[in-house]
């Protein structure tokens, strides 16, 4: 018993010794993360002002901002586990990497994979920052692409945090990627509408409203027979933003109210007609009916 207790003190001198002796290294390892820390702010700040005057495209601008920050705090990490373990080389390490990439590549195989869609998304450029997209079941505002995902600003005022494998490997949709935008509108005539006329109160109709622009010019096309009306449908162009397309929708459909209504133009509700028979004369059942009351 004493043999073990003495065996068990030794052990603990041994590790109070050791980390006696390895507190300095410590000591410096963090105040090398601590001026790691400061020099990667410091870094990020010079390289967004270079980037505000050099390059143009606000996505290359974060891709240069955050690939600068990330890249310091690696350097550091390094630096610091060189003086943590003095033995440790520079081909120890790699050969660590190199080991370990496998089993870093099992547990972290999620964010690799954002962080290498990231990337691509950065220098692609399928979207921009203020660009309006869908994705899925989300649209909004393109908020901020950072290198592991992408966040996005819904027309409520949320924020939806999207990983950019997602948006990598699923279709999106962006809105304001032209200049212009176009809306389809259906509208219903009567059937003792004069077609030719109607058509040129409903594009005069679109041609007046602030927000429709002039080019590429408004249309009204037939689309078919409907069981009340011969449809139709108004199609004119709007600057690309949900805001305008939304609020000059509005305009259009109540300009085009008042037109057909000052034209004498009727926009008729859906009709039903209905027939009667004499039950009497067209009961299928009455004669099946008297042959067996003839039979009784």
């Amino acid at each position: 018993m004493n043999a073990l207790y003495q065996q068990v003190r030794q052990s603990l001198l041994k590790l109070i010794s050791y980390a006696i002796e390895a507190l300095p290294a410590f000591l410096a390892a963090i105040i090398v993360l601590c001026l790691t820390n400061y020099v990667a702010n410091l870094v990020r700040e010079i390289v967004k002002k270079i980037g505000v005057r050099a390059v143009k495209s606000l996505s290359l601008r974060s891709l240069f901002i955050q690939t600068s920050y990330v890249t310091v705090w690696v350097i550091g990490i390094l630096v610091a586990s060189v003086i943590v373990f003095p033995d440790l080389r520079l081909g120890d390490l790699i050969g660590l990497l190199g080991l370990s990439s496998v089993a870093f590549g099992f547990a972290f195989q999620d964010i690799f994979k954002n962080f290498l869609a990231g990337i691509l998304l950065l220098l692609q450029e399928p979207f921009r920052i203020g660009d309006q997209i869908i994705v899925q079941d989300y649209e909004g505002t393109v908020q901020d692409i950072a290198i592991r995902s992408t966040q996005i600003v819904t027309y409520q005022g949320e924020i939806v945090v999207i990983p950019n494998a997602v948006l990598f490997t699923n279709p999106v949709q962006v809105l304001t990627a032209q200049r212009q935008r176009r809306t389809d509108l259906q509208i219903g005539i009567d059937y003792n509408t004069d077609l030719r006329s109607a058509i040129d109160v409903l594009l005069q109709a679109v041609l007046d409203i602030e927000g429709v622009l002039a080019e590429p010019k408004p249309e009204v096309d037939g689309i078919g027979f409907g069981e009340s009306s011969i449809d139709f449908v108004v199609r004119y162009w709007t600057l690309p933003q949900k805001i305008h397309v939304r609020r000059t929708r509005t305009k259009v459909i109540i300009a085009l109210k008042e037109a057909c209504d000052k034209a004498g133009i009727n926009i008729p509700y859906p009709i039903r007609t209905l027939y009667y028979n004499d039950q009497e004369k067209y009961n299928d059942n009455a004669a099946i009916f008297k042959g067996r009351k003839a039979s009784e």
